[in-house]
């Protein structure tokens, strides 16, 4: 414990240079809570609707769990075959610029619709702005495999596409895969908040924050969701990247330093 405080020594002091100003900046220049509530309330907030955020933080962690794990799924073998067969590809881009450039929110009404208030609606809009994100970075990963590899590949007996894409393509195409999956997960959660904000689920972070705390103007509990949203975020990130960067790329840490 000792070692990681004085390791994140500057970080964790910035940390409290900010929450100090917030606090003062609330208390002694705004005066108005409706603006700018103090840092100390948004806590007291917090400790007060604890039971509530963990039912709220389950539902939007299950509306994200949905949308991600179909992007990879479905995004993960298009990018294999777009990156790797040139008829694929020819066939396939077009459809996908001509999508990729749509908003996740423009794809609400018609989650409505399909999936009407359910939790598969709110994980059809995560699912829309996560899955381009992994499938760029999959398909460039595939797609800029190194000639050389190809051929080193052949001759030790990766004689078929099946066994190139196995043993050379999908080894080298991990870390696009892994930056493709962490870009989507950041685009993927801010989608979680505009579905459920939007009305595409009758629960979760999102929408407790927008429903039914903004309209009572209670800005110390918006600000306790807000701040909330970001914990969550950034633990998921950490999760992330200690699972893949620290175990599944430990060969790339003296890159990496």
């Amino acid at each position: 414990m000792k070692a990681w405080i004085r390791g994140n020594a500057q970080g964790l002091g910035l940390l409290i240079a900010v929450i100090t100003l917030w606090e003062f900046m609330a208390g002694y220049v705004v005066k108005n809570p409706l603006i700018l509530p103090r840092f100390s309330a948004v806590i007291f907030s917090i400790y007060m609707l604890r039971h509530l955020l963990i039912e709220d933080i389950a539902i939007s962690l299950l509306h994200f769990g949905i949308g991600l794990s179909t992007a990879f799924l479905v995004a993960l073998p298009l990018a294999i075959g777009m990156g790797w067969f040139q008829k694929i590809f020819r066939m396939v881009d077009p459809i996908i610029e001509i999508l990729r450039p749509i908003p996740p929110l423009a794809w609400i009404p018609i989650a409505m619709v399909w999936f009407h208030l359910t939790h598969y609606a709110a994980g059809f809009i995560i699912f829309i702005g996560a899955f381009f994100p992994i499938l760029i970075d999959s398909y460039t990963g595939f797609r800029n495999v190194p000639k050389v590899l190809v051929e080193t590949g052949k001759v030790l007996g990766c004689i078929n596409a099946r066994k190139l894409i196995k043993y050379v393509a999908f080894p080298y195409a991990l870390p696009f895969i892994a930056t493709g999956t962490r870009v989507g997960m950041g685009v993927g959660w801010m989608c979680v908040v505009a579905a459920e904000m939007f009305g595409v689920s009758e629960s979760g972070l999102g929408y407790r924050l927008f429903q039914k705390f903004y309209f009572l103007h209670q800005m110390d509990y918006v600000v306790a969701y807000m701040l909330v949203l970001g914990l969550v975020a950034l633990c998921l990130d950490r999760l992330f990247r200690s699972l893949v960067e620290e175990r599944l790329f430990k060969w790339k840490k003296g890159i990496v330093k």
